[in-house]
């Protein structure tokens, strides 16, 4: 939030330091990635230097990023600056300070590189919000068929084992079930078959190895991971076969925009990209953390949902409609938490267009045109300043009720305020209702089939891993017959 009103104080240069050229940046990504963590190498700085924004490195710093110095906005009154395309640009910078090759985008910059004052960028967008539009019946009915199949190979695998990973299943479900919902088309039914998912994991970590850690030792990530890019060609092959599904299967998307004056290629590699990285990435992400905040969460929240979700379902005649799911209050605001808590993408980035004021909770500060802005998300959206002394934990009836509502324009993972939409003109994510809609279908899924369930959470690459130990089938409602 740019400061208009003058702010607590004067302005002032954001304190904070980049250290010695090079040797600072490489500490820096040290401390990031093995030393502190993500979390605690900002909360470090804040404390620190007593500001919620403050000048710093980002990684992966050199020999990637030409530039690593960024001010960082932390808090959830500065962050939304980021947001404001008056103020900031956000060209090539969806990855940060350094951006992938175009060859892993058939040598285009797509929609996510682009800023809003590009021609491109408002054709790709009206593309997606057209795709969006033309499929929204199809969701429900692509999303249950696959994830009911993926929650009967849970109990199969806890009938052998005891135990179920979750992760494995729903990358391959979630990768299907975008292909259906979006094209009418499963990719595992296609000359894809089963490889889908590999092949979209090996290209995402192509664009994303310099932001992510693998467990290794530290003198084998450092060169491998956090020095220079993975060659584009040894991802080619793979890129090449989701390519081929992607021209075949979203025919239609690609008839639109060529009727808005985008290229059948160049349009064709923007699906690709915003269904692969921006979907799929997504919901491998969400779909776990959510599963893994309701369970540890325990028996008495399910109750809670079981009579929500089941009550609404039986209104609507015992089926799963738009309407039964938007009565869903609690189960909506579950799916907000998590988003609040745990964003599937944590960094957002601008260059300012010009000298900015940004005002913190505490001050205001002055940032020169072309300095890069850094937002860490969970900084903000843990604001405890916002959410008080819950703000770190898991409150899934946060947002019920009038009064929680109000702290709706504080949920930030979209690239934009939950209480705002996403359009041509700005960087929200044109999928924010979709990804809003298919977390709460998760949950309808989950407790109309099952009473309770128990579960391992873990970390992996992306986020969180869960194993589910034990599952309660319904004894009420639609899940029991």
């Amino acid at each position: 939030m740019a400061s208009s009103d003058g702010g607590s104080s004067s302005p002032k240069a954001p304190p904070g330091s980049y250290g010695l050229p090079l040797v600072g940046a490489v500490r820096d990504r040290l401390d990031f990635y093995y030393f502190q963590g993500q979390d605690k190498y900002f909360e470090s700085r804040v404390e620190r230097y007593g500001s919620t924004v403050v000048r710093m490195n980002v990684p992966p710093g050199p020999f990637m990023a030409r530039d690593p110095r960024v001010v960082a906005v932390l808090d959830a009154k500065s962050f939304p600056v980021l947001f404001d395309m008056d103020k900031v640009e956000k060209k090539d910078l969806f990855t940060g300070t350094y951006m992938p090759s175009t060859s892993l985008t058939g040598g285009y910059r797509v929609c996510s590189y682009l800023d809003p004052s590009e021609p491109t960028h408002t054709k790709v967008k009206q593309m997606l919000f057209s795709l969006l539009l033309s499929r929204k019946d199809d969701v429900i009915p692509a999303f249950r068929s696959n994830f009911s199949a993926l929650l009967a190979t849970v109990e199969s695998e806890l009938a052998k084992g005891g135990k179920a990973e979750f992760n494995k299943l729903n990358d391959v479900t979630s990768f299907d079930f975008i292909g259906e919902a979006y094209f009418g088309v499963r990719p595992s039914a296609t000359d894809l078959g089963s490889g889908g998912p590999t092949k979209a994991a090996k290209w995402l970590i192509w664009q994303l190895h310099p932001l992510v850690t693998l467990g290794l030792p530290m003198v084998l990530e450092e060169p491998l991971l956090h020095t220079f890019h993975l060659p584009p060609f040894l991802v080619k092959g793979d890129y090449r076969a989701l390519y081929k599904y992607f021209s075949t299967a979203a025919k239609q998307a690609l008839d639109t925009a060529e009727g808005l004056g985008l290229s059948r290629e160049e349009a064709c590699h923007n699906l690709l990209f915003a269904t692969t990285f921006n979907s799929y990435g997504g919901l491998k992400v969400l779909f776990p953390g959510l599963l893994a905040n309701v369970a540890s969460s325990g028996e008495k929240l399910h109750e809670r949902l079981v009579a929500e979700i089941r009550g609404a379902v039986a209104e609507a005649g015992g089926k799963v409609t738009l309407a039964a799911v938007e009565k869903m209050e609690l189960a909506k605001s579950v799916v907000w938490e998590s988003l609040r808590l745990d964003p599937p993408v944590k960094f957002q980035y601008g260059h300012a267009k010009k000298d900015l004021q940004i005002e913190s909770h505490d001050a205001v500060f002055q940032v020169k045109k072309g300095e890069m802005l850094f937002g860490y998300q969970p900084c903000a959206t843990r604001d405890p300043r916002v959410f008080g002394d819950t703000a770190k934990e898991f409150v899934p009836d946060r947002f019920v009720g009038e009064e929680g509502s109000k702290l709706l324009q504080y949920v930030y993972w979209s690239n934009g305020r939950e209480t705002e939409n996403p359009s041509v003109d700005n960087k929200q994510c044109p999928g924010k209702n979709f990804v809003v809609l298919v977390g709460r279908l998760f949950l309808v899924e989950l407790f109309l089939r099952y009473d309770t369930f128990t579960a391992e959470v873990g970390t992996e690459l992306l986020g969180t891993s869960v194993v589910f130990t034990g599952v309660t089938k319904a004894t009420t409602g639609p899940g029991s017959e």
